[in-house]
């Protein structure tokens, strides 16, 4: 019989909704056995219809679950925790005409806070006031060393998806002017100011007090911020990423810090992860390093599963799918 492949602590947590969910879609369940050395034998391999990567299983078992579905004959629809799928399994698994949906819009709502978190720290000077507090020395602002009004300021916004909107509709809450960056035109729900196009970004970055980087990882913009687009920030300005850090040209951005020319950064992704322990980043005054863990909040795991419980309805179903991911030809 047909089954769906689930993480062992996924399955003790949710045994029988899970059972009455596979049923429910004629599927039966199979558990992916605890251990790094566990392997499915080849029969349940074979069984393998569907599969749930969840968040439990990044990043200790995503090597035991992958060698799993490759070897999945049998393999339709494979639905993954994560909105990103810059990935090679992924180009894999669509290759192999395996269907493919994420998680997307499940985040959105943590990440946009923790950037907007970014965005509060550097803008008020929190760094400093932090470091003080540390060396136990009572540092009151002066006249001339005060934050810079955050109302008015400009935030450009690259990739007005479901994180980048909710970011660019709380950075509008604060009275920020958002810029919002994306292919599509301006839309009458969309929370920005102005909406431009990929190529028009070169001509708004000038105006930029902050550049916050939201879009996904694709050949289109792996590189976008290079040197030289991030010489065209004006002096003072700040960047926050919190989408993938090949986005950024990692050696200008640490360059342009160093220099000053660049006020502050918050980053939450690199171009190697871990972030080296080496990294002139981990000890910059003016920059905020956290690890890749932007989307982390207690409720995650349930929108999730009930993205794709919702997902497993429609596939039954033979409905449209949630998230679809299309494969490129």
């Amino acid at each position: 019989m047909p089954a769906l492949l689930v993480s062992h602590r996924l399955h003790a947590q949710r045994a029988d909704d899970l059972t009455l969910r596979a049923r429910g879609a004629g599927l039966d369940l199979i558990v992916l056995p605890e251990g790094s050395d566990a392997r499915l034998s080849d029969e349940d391999c074979d069984r393998v219809t569907v599969a749930l990567f969840s968040g439990d299983v990044f990043p200790t078992w995503s090597r035991q679950f992958f060698s799993a579905v490759r070897k999945a004959p049998s393999l339709e629809w494979l639905h993954v925790f994560n909105a990103g799928v810059d990935h090679p399994i992924y180009t894999e698994m669509l290759q192999r005409g395996v269907r493919l949906t994420t998680s997307a819009g499940s985040a959105a709502d943590a990440i946009a806070q923790t950037a907007i978190a970014g965005l509060l720290m550097l803008g008020r000077g929190m760094l400093r006031w932090l470091d003080a507090q540390r060396r136990h020395a009572w540092e009151p602002r002066r006249d001339l060393d005060v934050p810079v009004d955050i109302k008015g300021q400009t935030a450009v916004v690259v990739g007005i998806g479901h994180i980048g909107r909710e970011i660019a509709r709380l950075a509008q809450a604060l009275g920020l002017h958002v810029i919002g960056v994306r292919r599509g035109p301006l839309g009458p729900s969309d929370p920005v100011d102005e909406m431009v196009t990929p190529a028009q970004l070169a001509e708004v970055l000038p105006r930029a007090d902050w550049l916050i980087i939201a879009c996904p990882l694709t050949d289109e913009t792996r590189g976008l911020i290079d040197a030289r687009m991030l010489g065209r920030l004006r002096r003072g300005a700040q960047v926050i990423n919190i989408a993938r850090g090949e986005i950024i040209d990692e050696a200008a951005l640490t360059e342009g810090l160093s220099a000053g020319r660049i006020a502050g950064a918050y980053l939450d992704v690199f171009q190697k992860e871990p972030l080296p322990p080496d990294s002139p980043l981990w000890d910059m005054p003016n920059v905020i390093v956290t690890p890749h863990n932007s989307p982390a909040a207690s409720g995650q795991e349930q929108r999730v599963y009930e993205l794709f419980v919702e997902n497993l309805a429609r596939w039954h179903a033979r409905d449209p799918l949630i998230n679809e991911v299309r494969r490129e030809t």
